[in-house]
């Protein structure tokens, strides 16, 4: 994995350049040491013009999210810039960092189907950890996960389950971590409680109320789309009595946007962008973490019946998810258990930090695409293939061949 940070390396530049100017200019008007002033002075232009040779073309300008003196209107006391000191420690602690050789959560682990009837104590191990691992081939990316993958596991669970949550933050994590979960009923979803410095441990129990798919992610204060554009997000299944119905094949598939001050396929490691965060361009929009996330890892046999758990971690866009070649025979929109089903729907709406549950009978064999239909997201990442095989099905699909 290469990480050579050249997206951070013209943050060093302009610095170093900035403190070798003056001190080159005190040095010139010494006249005993003037040979040294012009040395500094050549090593200053030096830095400079290797500066606008590597990163002047940059689409993305040296420019703060916030402006000078100026402060975010969350609130929270910090706004998303990430801090100086952040900055600094990342350079310092970079081989401290796990290098991860798939970031992507694999779609197709998912918990088994609750079919009981009667409440349990159940207990959740979420470990919040900050690794390094590829966006696409040869990016680099600072990802702030939940157990080393995006997003983090899919969890299920019982209406009426009491559910104990134990998140352990790594030692070598650099900022504070939390979890919030959209399924819990009190304060913060839990995150008020459950602020984690690096190298600690904290819990919560809470009761499981209401039946649906629900979204959870890191709510730590300094900025909670920070956290989450680095990829702390995921989803938990609160099944109502008797389980959902019987399917065939279930997979578990979130929307994510990455920032960073490179461009689309830049090689080495990529900063985070705040300010393209703050404005909602996103250099990636993927599904599971990265591009290409999903290759191998959905099939499905003709006459099986699908069901997928879909999330959006945001946190900027609003995903209309579609799979070309299929129509979803039921929808349960927004995630929403209890209330009536949508059925032959063509494409479904997931709203940043929501859900949805999309299912489907399988009648053709082919390469399916998972895609958010905003389609000009496809070219930053957003899509993924359903692999169907079996036998044909001519009185459904019959291609014609001319000549």
């Amino acid at each position: 994995m290469h990480i050579f940070p050249f997206e951070l390396f013209r943050v060093f530049a302009l610095v170093l350049a900035a403190l070798v100017a003056p001190l080159a200019f005190l040095l010139v008007r010494r006249r005993k040491m003037w040979r040294m002033g012009v040395a500094a002075c050549s090593a200053a232009l030096f830095v400079l013009l290797l500066y606008v040779g590597l990163f002047a073309g940059k689409a993305t300008a040296m420019r703060p999210a916030i402006p000078y003196f100026g402060r975010a209107q969350g609130p929270f006391e910090h706004g998303p810039e990430l801090p100086l000191s952040s900055a600094l420690q990342f350079f310092l602690h970079l081989g401290g960092f796990r290098q991860v050789a798939d970031i992507a959560a694999n779609p197709a682990a998912i918990p088994e189907p609750i079919f009981r009837r009667e409440s349990m104590h159940l207990t959740f191990n979420l470990t919040a950890e900050e690794v390094l691992a590829e966006v696409t081939n040869g990016s680099v990316v600072n990802y702030w996960t939940f157990n080393g993958q995006v997003p983090g596991p899919l969890l299920r669970a019982r209406v009426g389950d009491t559910i104990t949550v134990n998140l352990h933050n790594a030692m070598s994590s650099l900022h504070t971590h939390s979890v919030d979960f959209h399924a819990v009923t009190g304060p913060g979803g839990g995150a008020v409680f459950l602020q984690v410095p690096p190298g600690e441990t904290k819990s919560l129990t809470w009761k499981a109320l209401n039946p649906g798919l629900y979204v959870y992610h890191c709510a730590s204060s300094h900025s909670v789309a920070t956290h989450m554009a680095h990829g702390q997000y995921g989803l938990i299944l609160i099944e109502p009595e008797g389980g959902l119905p019987p399917v065939d094949r279930e997979f578990y598939v979130m929307q994510g946007e990455i920032y960073t001050r490179g461009d689309i396929g830049d090689k080495g490691l990529q900063a985070f962008d705040t300010r393209r965060m703050l404005d909602e361009l996103p250099t990636y929009v993927v599904f599971n973490g990265r591009v290409g996330s999903l290759q191998g890892k959905m099939e499905a046999r003709v006459g099986e019946r699908v069901r997928i758990f879909l999330g959006n971690g945001g946190v900027g866009k609003v995903s209309s998810f579609h799979v070309i070649g299929e129509i979803f025979d039921e929808v349960y929109p927004e995630g929403a258990m209890g209330s009536e089903t949508h059925r032959n729907v063509q494409s479904t709406i997931i709203p940043a930090g929501g859900s949805s549950i999309v299912e489907f009978t399988v009648d053709v064999p082919g390469r399916y695409v998972l895609v958010d239909h905003a389609l000009a997201r496809m070219d930053r990442g957003a899509w993924g293939v359903l692999e169907v095989k079996g036998e044909p099905a001519p009185d459904i699909y019959k291609p014609h061949v001319n000549g």
